[in-house]
C-alpha cells in the first residue's frame, strides 16, 4: 500500500496559487513579467463577485506600469514611517504592532513547523506572510488550514483588504477587492471544517 499523499485537486491547487499570488502582490510591487501575466488573464465571467474582481485586477494591470506601482506600493503599504494601510494582524486586532495577535501567531507557527526566513524583516503577522502560510497549508493538504484561517486570517484580513480597496491607485484598489472577495469565499468553504473545534495545534 502506498503512503503517498493524494494528488492535489485542481480546486485546491487554485486556492494555493491564489494565496501565493496575493502574498506576492502584498509583499512587493509586481515586476513587468507578473504585471504582463495579470494583464493577459482570461476571466470566465460566471456572474460571481470573484470573477468580477479578477477582471478588474486584470484590466488595471493593463493600464499601469511597474514603475508606477513601485511608487504606489511604497505609499500605500510601506511609507516613510508607515503606509496608508498597515497590513499587520496585531495592528488590526490590538491597535499596535508586535502585540498579542503576533504572539499567538508565532506560537502556532512554531507548532506547525514554520520559521521566519532570515531575509524577511517584517513580523510574521504581515498579511503577505499569513497568505504564504495558507498557500503552503493548502498545498500540503494540511488538516490545520481551517483552524489557521479562523484564528489568524478571518478576524482581520477582510478589514485590511477592505481598507486597501479604498486607496486611490486603481490596481491596488482592485487587489483589495479581490482579496476581500477571496476571503469571503474561503470563509464559506472552510467554516464547516474546523473553525469552532477545540485547538488541535500542539507543541511538538
Amino acid at each position: 500500500m502506498s503512503d503517498a499523499m493524494p494528488t492535489l485537486s485542481d480546486s485546491e491547487a487554485l486556492r494555493s496559487d491564489i494565496y501565493q499570488l496575493l502574498a506576492s502582490l502584498l509583499r512587493q510591487a509586481p515586476d513587468a513579467e507578473l504585471l504582463q501575466w495579470l494583464a493577459a488573464l482570461e476571466i470566465e465571467q460566471d456572474g460571481s463577485r470573484l470573477a468580477e474582481c479578477w477582471a478588474a485586477l486584470s484590466s488595471t494591470a493593463r493600464d499601469t506600469t511597474p514603475e508606477a506601482l513601485q511608487r504606489a506600493y511604497f505609499r500605500h503599504l510601506v511609507g516613510v514611517i508607515q503606509g496608508e494601510i498597515v497590513p499587520y494582524g496585531s495592528w488590526y486586532l490590538n491597535g499596535e504592532l508586535m502585540e498579542a495577535a503576533l504572539v499567538a501567531l508565532r506560537h502556532d507557527l512554531r507548532a506547525l513547523g514554520f520559521e521566519r526566513r532570515e531575509s524577511v524583516h517584517e513580523p510574521e503577522d504581515h498579511l503577505a506572510a499569513v497568505c504564504e502560510v495558507m498557500a503552503m497549508l493548502v498545498a500540503s493538504q494540511s488538516q490545520e488550514q481551517g483552524y489557521f484561517f479562523q484564528q489568524h486570517i478571518k478576524p482581520w484580513a477582510g478589514s485590511c483588504f477592505a481598507d486597501l480597496a479604498k486607496v486611490d491607485t486603481a490596481f491596488y484598489a482592485a487587489l483589495g477587492q479581490l482579496g476581500g472577495a477571496f476571503m469571503e469565499s474561503e470563509q464559506a468553504s472552510l467554516s464547516d471544517q474546523a473553525a469552532y473545534q477545540p485547538v488541535r495545534i500542539v507543541e511538538p
